[in-house]
């Protein structure tokens, strides 16, 4: 089962004790998740302020410092719209700068969502940079504009993703999204945030597809008790997808 851990996201500094956030705690804990079994991770890097950041020296630092610590183990971050406040031009402008990072220092791939304007143009600007996009569909009507979009051919993943959803709709509601989607070979990775997060991880198991986990996604276990951290995450989801097969 490929599971990408998904180290950060948004979370503020003490949302949990073990939240990596500089570059140097996310490349301790990539090591930590590739030991426990994840086969790439997610980051949102941050500023010297702490603030999440598309500037290409904070993407680059953080990548690099990964990259350091554990070689060959792919490395994505977020194009998050809320990252520049909303503004489409300036997201575009920093992502577009990621050309210029040397070949170290510049993401495997970054998530792209299409429940945001722009994702078109941002999308085309990551492949002309050699990064690979992954494109968040969060609905079925995100899974339509995909398609119409002459784009879902040339992503590295599809990430099928239910936020805000409670456990008991997490199901259907992806089920709903996966409904939706074309024909097309490109790998899908299923996962959820919050209360959605642990039933999407049994269900992609069942369903044969990629998933993720991580503290941005849930700082809980299955169990309901506090996760003791990104590895932990890792290491029980890989135990709960062997459960559902």
């Amino acid at each position: 089962m490929f599971i990408k851990a998904c180290l950060n996201g948004s979370r503020a500094a003490g949302e949990h004790p073990r939240l990596p956030l500089t570059p140097d705690e996310l490349a301790a804990d990539a090591v930590a998740v590739r030991r426990a079994g994840a086969g790439a991770v997610h980051v949102h890097p941050r500023d010297a302020a702490g603030r999440e950041s598309l500037e290409a020296a904070d993407v680059g630092a953080a990548t690099s410092a990964i990259r350091a610590a554990a070689p060959g183990l792919p490395v994505g971050v977020s194009t998050g719209l809320w990252i520049t406040g909303g503004d489409v031009p300036a997201r575009l402008d920093a992502v577009t700068a990621w050309a210029r990072l040397p070949a170290a220092a510049r993401p495997d791939f970054a998530s792209v969502n299409l429940s945001e304007p722009g994702f078109g143009d941002l999308a085309r600007a990551l492949l002309e940079a050699g990064i690979g996009v992954e494109a968040g569909v969060w609905s079925p009507s995100d899974a339509a504009t995909l398609t119409a979009s002459g784009l879902a051919g040339r992503m590295t993943r599809i990430l099928v993703e239910v936020i805000d959803a409670p456990y008991e709709e997490a199901v259907p509601r992806a089920a709903a999204v996966l409904d939706r989607l074309d024909g097309s070979p490109v790998p899908r990775l299923l996962h959820g945030e919050g209360p959605a997060t642990w039933p999407l991880v049994t269900e992609a198991a069942r369903l044969g597809l990629a998933t993720r986990i991580g503290l941005e996604d849930t700082l809980l276990d299955p169990d309901g008790g506090p996760a003791e951290g990104n590895a932990a995450l890792v290491r029980r989801a890989l135990a709960e997808g062997r459960s559902a097969r």
